[in-house]
């Protein structure tokens, strides 16, 4: 593969680091996309890999048993990480190229990629690129974030990380009836988004409507509409989902989120019930976290409840 890797030999949990770099009969390859050439606001999520990577006081060697479930993923699945994917610093449209063409070569492999952003811009080119495996219109995408990220352009360009799914669906990868987005609230996008979102037949759960319905039935909702009609999902994860009470590294902080708690059950179960075929986690800006780095604690966490669901389904 032509793509460089990282020196970094700080892997997720301690897994292995391939000598390959291709994630070749792999079950499920995790690596970086350090770059923020998207972000507004608050930059900084071009360290998050590597704060995820770090936030972890267990011991390094791979083993991960879940309290609730009794399953070690790392022993039910071959996980490796092959570091983070180099990029040219401020060149956005060049790095998303890149990007998804290293997801595309770890999907087809049969592995499950899990990208550790980032700015969102990089779902364009994650899910993109598992869509160019697994065929354009058979992936659905199940989005946890505050924000839409639907937005027409992004200061006059095509891509930034308010854009990233109306450019999938507007290239083909992801039809909008595929498409499920889960804490949406605040003030943004602006009413006619929202119009070219319907139109587009997206289904979106607001916070108030979690709130109103409780998250198990939304999540009950959400997983029957993701799972009619598509082969395959992808997962993406906006930190900012979560109250920034609980995540207050990430670029744009809104008020009034999911609890943390929530967020680690809800991915697993997804990862549970649902084909996924790929997923990323992004949006952790380490120069903005609180004390004890409480967001790339939660963020490792979430990765490791994405790890446990994609066992659970395999023993299931």
């Amino acid at each position: 593969m032509a793509t460089k890797w990282s020196a970094d030999e700080n892997t997720f949990a301690g897994v292995a680091r391939p000598t390959d770099g291709d994630g070749e009969s792999h079950d499920v390859v995790i690596v970086g996309a350090p770059l923020d050439w998207g972000a507004t606001a608050r930059p900084g999520a071009r360290y998050g890999p590597i704060a995820i990577r770090e936030a972890d006081y267990l011991e390094r060697d791979g083993h991960r048993p879940h309290l609730a479930t009794g399953i070690d993923p790392m022993e039910v699945m071959d996980v490796v990480d092959i570091g983070d994917i180099i990029t040219p610093p401020g060149y956005l449209v060049e790095s998303l190229d890149i990007i998804r063409g290293v997801v595309t070569k770890i999907a087809q492999t049969g592995a499950v990629p899990i990208v550790l952003g980032g700015d969102h811009s990089i779902t364009f080119a994650t899910a993109g690129g598992v869509a160019d495996r697994y065929g354009h219109g058979t992936v659905g995408v199940v989005h946890f974030d505050a924000h839409a990220d639907t937005g027409e352009d992004h200061f006059g360009k095509l891509h930034g990380h308010g854009t990233p799914m109306r450019r999938l669906i507007e290239s083909g990868a992801v039809p909008g009836h595929r498409f499920v987005q889960i804490g949406l609230r605040g003030y943004w996008p602006r009413p006619p988004v929202v119009e070219w979102m319907r139109r587009q037949r997206m289904r979106w759960y607001l916070m108030s409507e979690i709130v109103e319905r409780g998250l198990d039935e939304v999540v009950d909702e959400a997983i029957s509409y993701a799972s009619d009609g598509a082969d395959h999902i992808f997962l993406s994860v906006d930190i900012d989902v979560v109250d920034p009470s609980a995540a207050p590294g990430t670029g744009t902080p809104e008020p009034g989120g999911l609890t943390a708690r929530q967020l680690l059950d809800t991915v697993r179960r997804v990862c549970r019930d649902l084909p996924v075929v790929g997923c990323d986690l992004v949006e952790v800006s380490p120069p903005y976290d609180g004390p004890g780095e409480i967001t790339a604690h939660l963020a490792n966490r979430a990765v490791l409840e994405m790890l446990n669901g994609l066992a659970e389904r395999r023993l299931a």
